[in-house]
């Protein structure tokens, strides 16, 4: 796969996550949130099952995919835990910090040091978030928690990179991956009591479009894409999902154009 194709690639990710926000936050309304996750990643493991069980590597990739899974479910949970007791807005910047995660997190933990041009790059990104989300209007303990879902957006960005670029088959990763990151969901919901209930078309329709689109076309594309594609780079694409949010909710969605509130509830439903 040429470059620009992984690129483009990694844009439609960041497209599809954004158009999803409007659809999830009505669907919400008849299913719990962290119901929404398992349901939908279940049902990708499903859909994807009939190609990765009959792989001859579909044994194998467990420790990764394990890897990934419950740096997606942190993701997730920390993400909707924290937007309980923050803003939309300030959920949505930071989040966005994982631009400046990517970078750290290379030198930190793979001893990669990025480029100036890098560096530059990032920190243009995180100036053009804060102008789009509004930035932090004050820090309170959902923004702290909302730091850990930008930490671990960051860890499952590398980790994949990581694991692509080691020739993993991406198909058996993106099975144990969903399966994984569905159970852990569920397993969430019945030791907390939330209801597993999905009432209505509307929610079920979303979640059977989440889990086919924003879940199994745009997850697996991202780890295809990877393979051709720099993680600080990678960074800088995903950090066009609150700009495609903020386009969808105004186009398709019908709302009235308020960035930083786009750019936000954006990141509450994220992907």
């Amino acid at each position: 796969m040429p470059v620009p194709w992984a690129d483009l690639g990694l844009v439609y990710c960041a497209a599809v996550w954004g158009a999803t926000f409007y659809m999830v936050k009505d669907a919400l309304n008849g299913v719990d949130a962290v119901a929404m996750v398992a349901h939908r990643f279940l049902l990708s493991a499903l859909l994807l099952a009939p190609w990765a069980l009959v792989r001859p590597s579909r044994g194998r990739h467990l420790k990764e995919a394990a890897i990934l899974a419950v740096l997606l479910f942190l993701l997730y949970a920390t993400q909707t835990v924290g937007l309980a007791y923050t803003s939309a807005s300030n959920s949505g910047f930071i989040t966005g910090l994982f631009v400046i995660f990517v970078p750290v997190f290379m030198l930190m933990f793979f001893k990669q040091a990025p480029t100036l041009v890098q560096w530059i790059s990032s920190g243009l990104a995180l100036i053009g978030l804060w102008m789009l989300t509004g930035g932090i209007s004050s820090v309170n303990f959902g923004d702290l928690i909302t730091l850990v879902a930008a930490a671990t957006y960051a860890g499952h960005l590398l980790a994949t990179d990581k694991y692509v670029r080691a020739d993993a088959d991406a198909v058996v990763l993106a099975f144990h991956q969903f399966w994984m990151t569905g159970a852990m969901a569920l397993v969430y919901c019945l030791a907390s009591g939330r209801s597993l209930a999905v009432e209505g078309d509307k929610a079920g329709g979303t979640i059977a479009f989440l889990a086919a689109v924003p879940t199994l076309s745009a997850f697996f594309i991202q780890m295809w894409a990877q393979k051709f594609t720099q993680p600080v780079k990678v960074s800088l694409i995903f950090s066009l999902e609150p700009v495609f949010a903020a386009l969808f909710a105004w186009t398709l969605g019908g709302e009235r154009f308020v960035p930083g509130r786009a750019a936000g509830e954006a990141s509450s439903s994220r992907r």
